[in-house]
């Protein structure tokens, strides 16, 4: 039972060894930088804007366990609430949450069986909670936040040019930023799984 003990306590701590420390630190600032690379898309919102911050979180889940990916995504957002937030915090918590709830899933996934097939269930289920997080935190969060420095109708709006069904902050969600998460969960796990097997020896040294 002892060494039992000892087995758990050392797979809880082996994460938070020197080495791993730093590179979870270097993937957390390129994901930082990677997210003042953005882009909007026409089908969607113009609020809504596509950008591969959350690849370097999940190749560090990949290659350094779940808890590595939301540790990334934790500085990551801490890095831009000191230097960029125009929001009080708000986003950074959201983006928090969203990237966090694709990366652990996903990550959590694949270490059962380190092989392209869990790899891509895990992206898959990673891409389905990101999508739920997505809708609450929109919904409960970050629109009512915008709410009080814009109008919610000009929000919606922005949606309704897009398509036509958009016309309140729940079809908003449904027709608007859910398809977008979606979409941008398939393109981190399309990107990552293009890069990982070059990066991740590097990663396991």
């Amino acid at each position: 039972m002892q060494n039992l003990d000892k087995s758990i306590s050392f797979k809880k701590t082996k994460i938070f060894t020197t080495s791993n420390l730093v590179k979870m630190s270097v993937l957390a600032v390129v994901s930082y930088v990677l997210m003042f690379i953005h882009f909007p898309l026409p089908i969607f919102p113009g609020f809504l804007k596509i950008d591969l911050a959350d690849v370097p979180a999940l190749i560090g889940a990949f290659a350094l366990g779940p808890v590595a990916g939301l540790l990334i995504q934790l500085i990551k957002n801490i890095l831009h609430f000191i230097t960029k937030t125009s929001t009080g915090g708000v986003g950074e918590i959201s983006n928090f949450i969203v990237g966090t709830a694709y990366v652990v899933p996903a990550a959590m996934i694949y270490h059962l069986k380190k092989d392209r097939t869990h790899a891509i269930i895990g992206t898959i289920v990673g891409t389905i909670v990101m999508a739920i997080a997505g809708a609450l935190s929109n919904t409960y969060l970050i629109l009512p936040f915008y709410s009080k420095l814009m109008p919610i109708d000009v929000i919606v709006k922005m949606g309704t040019v897009i398509n036509s069904r958009i016309v309140d902050i729940p079809s908003l969600v449904l027709y608007g930023i859910t398809p977008f998460n979606v979409f941008k969960g398939l393109l981190i796990a399309f990107v990552t799984l293009l890069i990982y097997k070059k990066i991740s020896p590097v990663l396991k040294k």
